[in-house]
């Protein structure tokens, strides 16, 4: 799996290929995007047991934050403890680290739409741009900075299609709605959401008529 994200001027969005490794298998219950809390959803690109462990940990401490102090965990703070758990694997001698690379994002009371990574090392940063998998070292990190650079006015629609358009750029092909997950945090809609196929076959429509 290759996932990109992209943050725009009020809005954050994650895009993962999506692909149902079995035909008998139930593609409603293949996902790589889970909302932590309401309001933070995050991108697992890796093993997916794995990524369901580390998402029943990182809304565990999110719950914990809440009950003791009243309100709901920041994202930046979120991202440092799970940062922290994926650090302290590393040395164990009997355990393994999280094969798992993960992304968060929300809209932050202070500083707005926010975007953060970490890698199973434990190493995290807050990104305008990011992505993960098989093809993130080159190709679409290239591709994002392509997108940065040109300093575009990114609202949410246009932050959504740039997005996509990233990632079949990087992926060398057109997709169906069925083939990507789009995952969004908006200024303009409460909480993390993600598009239905619909949705997401109007932008890619929309990214068609543009080329």
């Amino acid at each position: 799996m290759t996932s990109v994200a992209l943050r725009g001027d009020d809005s954050v969005v994650m895009v993962t290929q999506k692909k149902v490794p079995d035909k008998l298998m139930d593609g409603s219950f293949h996902t790589h995007l889970y909302n932590i809390t309401p309001d933070i959803g995050c991108c697992m690109t890796g093993m997916s047991a794995d990524a369901r462990a580390l998402v029943l940990q990182a809304r565990e401490t999110a719950a914990k934050f809440k009950d003791e102090n009243g309100y709901p965990i920041p994202v930046h703070y979120l991202t440092l403890k799970i940062a922290d758990r994926n650090q302290l694997w590393t040395q164990k001698a009997y355990g393994r680290p999280f094969g798992i690379s993960t992304m968060f994002c929300s809209i932050d009371d202070e500083k707005g739409p926010s975007l953060y990574q970490v890698d199973p090392a434990g190493n995290y940063f807050g990104y305008k741009a990011c992505a993960a998998g098989t093809k993130d070292d080159h190709e679409a990190i290239n591709a994002l900075e392509k997108i940065v650079k040109k300093k575009l006015t990114l609202t949410g629609p246009e932050t959504i299609q740039q997005a996509i358009n990233c990632l079949q750029t990087v992926m060398g092909m057109d997709f169906k709605p069925s083939d990507i997950e789009v995952g969004v945090v908006s200024k303009d809609k409460a909480g993390f959401y993600r598009l239905t196929e619909s949705e997401i076959d109007t932008h890619l429509t929309a990214i068609a008529e543009k080329d």
